[in-house]
């Protein structure tokens, strides 16, 4: 599958004196991530959205029915989550605006691993297209694949977030259900290195591998990013009655079951 979330391409691994002289935690520490989304798990009912009708997730009861969808619900717009770490909180500023992107991307993306938290970074011009689509058209669907069939999962593009949950756990309990995974997007080098880092967060990790939501991330951003993909997410948004989920699923190449 086509990859959007442009991954700056790194020659040589960093090492880890450097991680050390620019990251403000070392990857030994025992705190549970850089970010303070002790987390995205817990939310605050302070509401964001002043117009509901205008932040109503798109739909057609009838033809969503299979999938549990609702015309009238709304995700995560009654809730604001808990602000994450700023970056120089977690990043030593001074030294890493020295360090080529090359080096910052790698020393982001190889912290994360094996931490339970995924770390990724795209090219600022990308963000700021899926800042302007994210606006446009907040939500969109994706098949998660598993075994012999698959999970769909519901997004909400509010950037600087992006929050994922179960479309069944949606169903179930509508702005009470609690994302899976949470991305967070710093965007401290956009202009001075064409670099945002991307932080992911796995609020369950019952729910979701880190591959798993790697993957969920990275498909989501290329419906955004490409344009013959994103056809999708604003038919999805914008003429929910001419939707059809058969097409997602054929643009990931997956059985239409």
């Amino acid at each position: 599958m086509q990859r959007l979330a442009s991954r700056i391409t790194v020659t040589a691994k960093v090492s880890s004196s450097l991680r050390t002289i620019i990251l403000k935690e070392t990857p030994s520490s025992s705190s549970s991530s850089w970010l303070s989304i002790s987390c995205f798990s817990a939310f605050s009912s302070q509401q964001r959205v002043k117009n509901p009708e205008k932040e109503a997730i798109p739909g057609d009861l009838l033809k969503w029915g299979s999938l549990g969808f609702c015309r009238t619900s709304r995700f995560a717009s009654g809730f604001k989550p808990l602000e994450p770490k700023p970056l120089d909180s977690i990043m030593d500023l001074n030294r890493a605006k020295n360090r080529s992107p090359e080096d910052l991307a790698s020393i982001w993306d190889d912290y994360h691993l094996g931490r339970g938290h995924i770390g990724l970074t795209m090219k600022a011009k990308l963000y700021r297209l899926l800042e302007q689509r994210g606006s446009d058209c907040r939500y969109f669907v994706i098949p998660l694949w598993r075994g012999s069939g698959y999970t769909t999962m519901f997004a909400q593009v509010q950037l600087p977030y992006v929050l994922f949950t179960g479309l069944e756990d949606y169903k179930a309990r509508g702005t009470q259900a609690s994302p899976y995974f949470t991305a967070s997007f710093y965007t401290e080098f956009a202009e001075s290195k064409d670099l945002v880092l991307i932080r992911g967060d796995i609020v369950f990790t019952s729910k979701l591998t880190d591959e798993e939501a790697k993957w969920l991330l990275e498909t989501t951003q290329s419906f955004y990013l490409n344009d013959v993909r994103y056809k999708l997410v604003e038919c999805f948004n914008k003429e929910p009655r001419d939707f059809e989920f058969k097409d997602v699923l054929q643009a990931l190449d997956m059985p239409i079951l």
